[in-house]
């Protein structure tokens, strides 16, 4: 099973793709370990790829493409593999959809988790950290995973332990920047989805309920 997932940071993506790659036991792969994988090993097209990660550039598509099919043909991928944090434009969904059909590699599915700009960016700014535990969900405007109250300020759901919240999380600018790439239906990730839509099965999920409710629905269309 050869699955790419898009979905909008504050969306539950990673949580949903690690209940797919669980499920069918298949190797998560993530850009971003790939280029540090490229790196450390020291590869050509690693080496490549540091020469405009040093200067603070984006790495071409002609670099990137290329590596990702040679994961995408290592021996843990036989089973097949669930892609993620790429392609994020059209143009990388054009590149990557034409270097799977010269490889021979099928794409069996493209899982879409939607989410509105606004609810996307208040669980990102929602989010908080237990001190005692980062494992503890808590989300402010996630009513399942509310933060307990406790002498006017809220506590863990879980321990009862102070809450932070992480500085990125709070960074709204930072936050737009992402959000505007994502929901860009003219050259952004949405475009690069809607790409997909006309050549690949599409599952599209709504990201609206909990992560129970979500992944059952995702799940019982994965079948």
């Amino acid at each position: 099973m050869n699955i790419l997932i898009f979905g909008p940071n504050g969306s539950g993506k990673g949580t949903q793709g690690a209940i797919v790659q669980k499920k069918y036991e298949v190797p998560h792969v993530e850009t971003g370990v790939i280029f540090r994988q490229n790196i450390s090993q020291g590869t050509e097209l690693g080496m490549k790829a540091k020469g405009y990660i040093d200067k603070g550039d984006l790495v071409p598509d002609e670099i990137t493409v290329p590596m990702i099919l040679n994961r995408l043909k290592e021996d843990d991928c036989e089973k097949g593999w669930l892609l993620d944090g790429f392609p994020r434009n059209l143009a990388q969904a054009e590149a990557l959809y034409d270097a799977l059909q010269k490889e021979n590699i099928e794409l069996n599915y493209v899982i879409e988790i939607v989410l509105d700009r606004e609810t996307s960016k208040k669980r990102i700014m929602g989010r908080r950290l237990c001190v005692n535990d980062n494992n503890h969900p808590n989300n402010i405007y996630i009513d399942a995973i509310k933060p307990a109250e406790k002498d006017g300020k809220f506590v863990c759901r879980v321990c009862g332990g102070e809450l932070t919240a992480r500085d990125d999380d709070q960074d709204e600018t930072a936050i737009d920047k992402r959000h505007n790439i994502y929901y860009d239906t003219e050259t952004g990730t949405t475009a690069g989805v809607n790409y997909f839509k006309e050549r690949v099965s599409i599952i599209e999920v709504d990201g609206l309920p909990g992560v129970k409710e979500v992944s059952e629905d995702l799940l019982g269309k994965l079948k």
